[in-house]
This record gives C-alpha cells, structure tokens and sequence, in this order.
C-alpha cells in the first residue's frame, strides 16, 4: 500500500465544465506531466470543490501522477441558496448527470481524452460518482467513496460495473449500515473499508492519510493496472 506523505504537487488548472447550454461548473483540474488516469471529485454536501478533505486526497493523488479534477456540483447561484436553505445538497437527481458531464468534458479534451477515469465521491457526492458510473461504463473505471451516502444512488446501483470501494470511519455506525446495505444492491466488485477510530468527516489524526492509502492503492489496482 501507499505511504501517506506526497513529494510533489501537481499545479493547479481553474476550468469551467460546461452542463447543457445553459450553465457551467467550476472546477479545478491538476495534470501531472506523465499523468495516464484521471480521478474525477464530486464533493459531499453542503461543500465544494475547496473541500479540504478532498484537496489533501487529490494532492496525494497528484504526487502519485493521478490527474485529478475536484468539481462544484451546484452554481454559484444555487450554493448561494443552498447555503441559506440545504435545498439542493441531497437533490441526487440534479447533481449525479453533472458528474457524467464531467466525465465527458474530459474525453472531450486533448489532454485528457486518452486517460482512464475513476470518481471519487464523499458524502452525497459519492451517490453522484455511482450515477456517472453507471451512466457511463465504458468511460468510469473505479469508484472510491469516503464516509459515502452511496444508498442515495438507488436504482443506479445494479447498473455499476466499475470496482467500487467504500471507505468508512468506525465511529461512522449509520453510514456504515448505510454502505453494506448499498453493496447488497450492487454486482461489481465492492469492498467496504473501515477506518478504525475515525467518525464521519475523518478529522481524527492519521485517518486521512488512511483514506488517502486506500484511495491510491484502489486507483493502482483498477486505473493503472
């Protein structure tokens, strides 16, 4: 497994993800220089791309040559009402298609077209990762969830053929039954992971740096190898 201490960072690239016609996303994508797998980020609710749980994951991706792209999943308008109302945070529907629109932003790209792509979901954001998944199996290769809400991808479930690893604190006792529940709907290959000592949001010391270890060592095994 992965140590847990990055040596490099790959820069940092501000980007707009186009959604329909209409609106666009922010988003911010690291690209290593020999990078061959992309890691796409959808954010846990009531955060965003500047999480920084999902920075510090990325970071360690990007020394590890993963690029890495960490979405918002609501315009700024609507995390502007979000924030006053928590309307939009756990609208599933709405913010699951903007991942799989991410994962076509990238095939789109020159530089990213050819890279194999994994998702990376927190919170809700992790029910958004198993929908792109799902909407796009030929394109998303491995899912990783952290402390994930991924029994909110409901129908899309069945649907996810990507190997899919679950990351949960110990402490974290509703989410876990939460996740084992979601695997017993799932066909691919899924693990759970618990992270001894940690709660929800891994704030204990050295749990990220597991969450990190177990996230790069998914990717290598369905991404890289």
């Amino acid at each position: 497994m992965a140590k847990s201490t990055p040596t490099t960072a790959a820069p940092v690239e501000a980007v707009q993800i186009p959604i329909g016609s209409e609106i666009s996303l922010n988003a911010d994508l690291r690209l290593p220089p020999d990078a061959s797998e992309l890691v796409v980020f959808a954010h846990g609710s009531g955060s965003s791309r500047l999480s920084r749980r999902n920075r510090q994951v990325a970071e360690f991706l990007g020394a590890r040559r993963f690029a890495t792209l960490l979405l918002d999943l609501l315009t700024d308008r609507e995390e502007a009402v979000d924030n006053l109302t928590a309307e939009f945070r756990f609208d599933i529907p709405r913010i699951g298609p903007r991942v799989s629109a991410a994962v076509d932003w990238a095939a789109s790209r020159a530089d990213l077209g050819a890279l194999r792509v994994g998702c990376f979901g927190a919170s809700t954001g992790a029910a958004a990762a198993l929908i792109a998944a799902a909407d796009r199996p030929q394109r998303v290769s491995a899912v990783v969830s952290r402390g994930g809400r991924p029994d909110l991808a409901a129908a899309a479930l069945p649907l996810v053929i990507a190997p899919t690893l679950l990351i949960v604190g110990a402490f974290d006792d509703a989410v876990i039954e939460m996740n084992r529940d979601a695997m017993r709907q799932m066909t691919a290959h899924t693990e759970l992971a618990i992270v001894p000592g940690a709660t929800h949001l891994f704030e204990e010391p050295g749990t990220l740096g597991e969450v990190c270890d177990l996230a790069v060592d998914w990717f290598e095994r369905y991404l890289r190898n």
